[in-house]
Order: structure tokens, then C-alpha cells, then sequence
């Protein structure tokens, strides 16, 4: 791979986007990936964008890694209606060093290492960002492994906790289950005694997801899952992690045993292609599930939706989860798994690389290439 950065355009102009919010003072120039339209990896360009100091309750913070999730593969082709219209900054997570304070921010530091979350716009070397939106790091973790850290793991925190309510001796369906969020759950669900996880992935995976504590991986390009769970599990499972929609969707809640729970979190099945397919949006939409108060009452079984973008507001329940994960963290219970690091320059395919499911674990972006990928482009 090669590790120069792509040249900003001759005498590139600062592109406007409302996250995170500029501010007087004055402004330093940096690198930053802009979205510039919908469309295919090309949509993605690295620019020059200006950063003044942050404004009262913000700190500034100096990126050293960011998270690239699947919603924003949704967001390039214009499938998620967190981000803003183009040309925006995308990224939802990233991790660095506080650089400046704002006025009246008492709980944070110059030099402190901090996790950020925010709804867009921190996949740029500097961000300002709403003190509140950043969470210390915890002691002997990576930049790299805390951009992989808040959305993943606190989705799957508050599907398979807070919703799910998982406890002994269950039994739960993880689909993708080896990528970002899939790769949390099965983690947290290793912190509950005696739990039997399926999971879902194509076969060259499944020696990665046994190692992981997946009991039953199965193939679902080869095979009927749902088939394949009846087989071991006559009654099907307690809980199902959705993040496809559609008919999946469907076929989760009637895996669903008495009492089980079905947490939908995604629509993956609307990306086929790197562009926009309406084909597979009108089948997805066609076939997505639905059902009346009182059919559920007779099921004996719950349904809940779950959208982390939705919760940017709820600051304080956001912290308490965050703080449960900094703890397991420290205790030696979760720990983010890095598929591949990439420069903002080979943005497009890093995207591939999730696109195409190629990925175990996290893809992460970083301003700059990476030191082995320098020495590695040296010799």
C-alpha cells in the first residue's frame, strides 16, 4: 500500500460543514476527508480545512485514529440521515490529544488522551467538540484502539444489556458477527457465565470466530442459518442482534424462543454495490417486518429499535456506559480487535475493506500513514 498522503488540490478552500462547530480565533489549516457528494469511494477526498479555537464548553483535540463504521458506508451513499447534506466531514468517533480549552471547561486538560463520540465531522486531523462528547482514555490503551471502542462497544453494550437484558445460561444469534459491533457483542456476552453465541459470517471466518468464543459460526451464503440454529437449538435462541433488516428481520423473530428479544439496529442489506442500488432498497423495504400490538402480545416476545445516532443528546446515559466499558477495559475483559490501519489518503480502500466484509474486527483511518507502512514504502 502506499503510504503518501493524496495532495489537497492547488490551493485548496476550507470547505464549510456544521460539525464540529468553527469558532473565532484564529484558524490553523489541516487535513480532513470530505464527503462532496453521494456516491462511490471517489465521494471521499482529503482537503484542506480551517479550525479556529473552540468555543465555550468545547476542547479542541489533535486526531490520531478514527473509526470508520458501517453507517458510514450508509452515509456516502446517502442511506443515513444522521449526517448532514455534503460537503460535510464525516466520522462519528475518533481518539487524541486535547490541544486547547474553551471557556469554563474545568474537567479536562491540555495533553489529556481522550475517546470522542459526536454525530460527524471527526475524520480530520483537528476537531472541536462539546467537552461532554469526550471520554478519557483508559491507562495502556492505543489511540488506534479507542476509536474502536465507543460506538461498536457501546451498541452492543446497550443492545445486549439494556435491552436484551442478557443473563446465565442464554443463548444469543450475533449476525456480522466479525465485524465492528459483532465482534463487542461477542466479548460482552463472554463476560456472562455459560452463554452460547451464534454467530453469523462467511466460512474463511469461522476459525477467528471460534477462537473468539463463538460456538456456532455458520456460513450464510452457503446455508439457512435459521436452519442451522433449529438443528442445535430446536426452540431457537433468547436474543438476536439485527443489524440487516428486511426479511432477516422477519426470520429473527420467529427464531425468537418465549420471552426472547429481537434488537434491531441496522438496515445492511441496502448496500450492495458502492452505490446507491434502488433494487435492493425497494426488496428490503418490501420485505421489512412488521407487526401489531396485539400479535405481539399473543407471541410472548419483545421488539426493540436501537439507533446510537439518535442518543448524541443523552450525555449522561452515554458517560455511565462508557464508564461500564472503561472498566471491563482495565479489567482485561473487552479489548478492541484492529482489523487494518489506514492513512485518510487510502480512505477508499479502507471502505472496500468493509464493503466487501473482508474485515475482522475495526477498520481504523489515521492522518498519517502508519510507521510500518512508511518503512515498508522506504525500502
Amino acid at each position: 500500500m502506499s503510504a503518501e498522503p493524496a495532495p489537497a488540490s492547488a490551493a485548496p478552500e476550507p470547505v464549510p460543514g456544521p460539525e464540529p462547530p468553527m469558532s473565532g480565533g484564529e484558524a490553523v489549516e489541516h487535513r480532513a476527508l470530505i464527503l462532496t457528494g453521494f456516491g462511490g469511494y471517489d465521494k471521499v477526498k482529503v482537503q484542506a480545512r480551517r479550525c479556529s479555537d473552540p468555543r465555550p464548553g468545547e476542547v479542541s483535540v489533535s486526531v490520531r485514529a478514527c473509526g470508520l463504521n458501517f453507517a458510514d458506508l450508509m452515509a456516502r451513499q446517502g442511506l443515513y440521515d444522521r449526517l448532514p447534506p455534503p460537503p460535510v466531514c464525516p466520522g462519528m468517533e475518533c481518539a487524541g490529544t486535547v490541544r486547547a480549552l474553551g471557556d469554563g471547561v474545568r474537567d479536562r486538560q491540555v495533553g489529556d488522551k481522550v475517546m470522542v463520540l459526536a454525530r460527524s465531522g471527526l475524520w480530520q486531523e483537528v476537531v472541536n467538540v462539546p467537552a461532554s462528547h469526550t471520554f478519557p482514555m483508559p491507562e495502556g490503551m492505543s489511540f488506534e484502539e479507542a476509536a474502536a471502542l465507543l460506538v461498536n462497544y457501546i451498541t452492543a453494550y446497550m443492545i445486549l444489556f439494556d435491552f436484551g437484558n442478557l443473563r446465565p445460561n442464554q443463548s444469543v444469534l450475533i449476525h456480522m458477527a466479525a465485524g465492528g459491533v459483532g465482534t463487542a457483542a461477542i466479548q460482552l456476552c463472554k463476560t456472562v457465565e455459560n452463554v452460547t453465541i451464534f454467530g453469523t459470517a462467511s466460512a474463511s471466518k469461522h476459525d477467528s470466530l471460534k477462537e473468539s468464543g463463538v460456538a456456532h459460526p455458520i456460513d450464510y451464503r452457503t446455508m439457512d442459518y435459521a436452519e442451522e440454529i433449529r438443528k442445535i437449538s430446536p426452540k431457537g435462541v433468547d436474543i438476536v442482534l439485527d443489524p440487516l433488516g428486511g426479511s432477516d428481520t422477519s426470520k429473527a423473530f420467529n427464531l425468537l424462543k418465549p420471552m426472547g428479544k429481537l434488537i434491531t439496529y441496522g438496515v445492511a442489506n441496502l448496500l450492495t454495490g458502492q452505490k446507491r442500488n434502488l433494487m435492493a432498497m425497494a426488496k428490503t423495504w418490501w420485505n421489512q417486518f412488521s407487526i401489531t400490538a396485539l400479535q405481539l402480545l399473543n407471541q410472548n416476545k419483545a421488539v426493540c429499535g436501537y439507533h446510537l445516532g439518535y442518543m448524541d443528546e443523552e450525555v449522561e446515559l452515554l458517560g455511565s456506559v462508557v464508564a461500564k466499558l472503561v472498566n471491563l477495559y482495565s479489567q482485561g475483559k473487552i479489548k478492541p480487535k484492529i482489523d487494518s490501519v489506514w492513512p485518510f489518503d487510502q480512505v477508499a480502500e479502507a471502505m472496500r475493506q468493509m464493503h466487501e466484509k473482508k474485515n475482522v474486527g475495526k477498520v481504523i483511518l489515521v492522518p498519517e500513514a502508519p510507521k510500518e507502512e512508511s518503512k515498508k514504502a522506504e525500502n
